[in-house]
């Protein structure tokens, strides 16, 4: 009777076994993808070529084949003195490289790829103004919003000096002693008014309201009267001595003038 093995011993209790999680799956899963491998390398090698890829083997080793003395319409040129690499022709001018070969694959009739081609092309042409239409439409609408931004900076700049204007008139009248404006607007309004001031506020808008005159048109009105009646400038901010001395110190009447 055979001697019974002690499971205590050493023999059973320092045996090291690899008991990472996971790692048998790995090595399954790593042979796997190694048999999936060879296998689809050995079907790739005893795969079958069909019948249209080697007719298209066949043909472009024929074309990139030149014709030799075997073939009988090559050698019925030499006889004419044709020479391989020579151009075609009595005085040489014409072709050196065979007719290119085209062949048709598809199921469609003939004339189809032209018409495809022809409706691709009129797609990319419709589609080309559409942008470009598109492209004057913001390029318009920029230059517009530019137009009316330059308009509007203009119109707060033209205000800007009919303040001023009326404010330096105001100030000078004052000083000669003038007491009414020559119009109701060459002055500024008093922001405030009291009470019994209430009813000429109401008259004074009517007349302000009654004017057609444009901001431009009071600005020009406004500023010759400063430079006649006071020899003052609101551009220069100046006044001159005397009419001769604002024609030659001074640019000229308009804002323009003094850019």
């Amino acid at each position: 009777m055979a001697e019974e093995e002690d499971y205590m011993s050493d023999s059973f209790i320092n045996v090291q076994e690899d008991i990472r999680p996971g790692l048998p799956m790995l090595r399954q899963i790593r042979e796997a993808r190694r048999k999936e491998e060879k296998q689809q390398e050995a079907n790739l090698k005893n795969r079958q070529k069909s019948l249209k890829e080697e007719e298209q083997e066949r043909r472009t080793l024929g074309l990139k084949s030149a014709l030799g003395c075997e073939n009988k319409g090559f050698a019925l040129l030499q006889k004419m003195g044709y020479k391989s690499g020579q151009a075609l022709g009595k005085s040489g001018d014409g072709i050196v490289e065979p007719i290119p070969l085209h062949v048709k694959t598809g199921k469609s009739g003939i004339g189809h790829e032209a018409l495809l081609k022809r409706k691709a092309e009129e797609k990319l042409e419709h589609y080309r103004r559409k942008i470009h239409m598109k492209n004057q439409a913001e390029e318009k609408a920029e230059e517009q919003f530019r137009k009316r931004l330059k308009n509007k900076q203009d119109e707060m700049k033209l205000e800007g000096d009919l303040k001023r204007s009326q404010r330096a008139c105001q100030q000078l009248d004052s000083q000669k002693n003038i007491e009414v404006p020559r119009e109701a607007w060459y002055w500024l309004r008093p922001e405030e008014e009291t009470d019994e001031e209430e009813e000429e506020e109401e008259q004074d808008e009517d007349e302000y309201r009654s004017e057609d005159l444009s901001v431009l048109e009071k600005l020009q009105i406004l500023t010759s009267y400063l430079r006649e009646e006071h020899l003052y400038c609101i551009w220069c901010g100046t006044a001159y001595e005397d009419k001769e001395d604002l024609s030659t110190n001074c640019p000229g009447p308009t804002s323009a003038d003094h850019d």
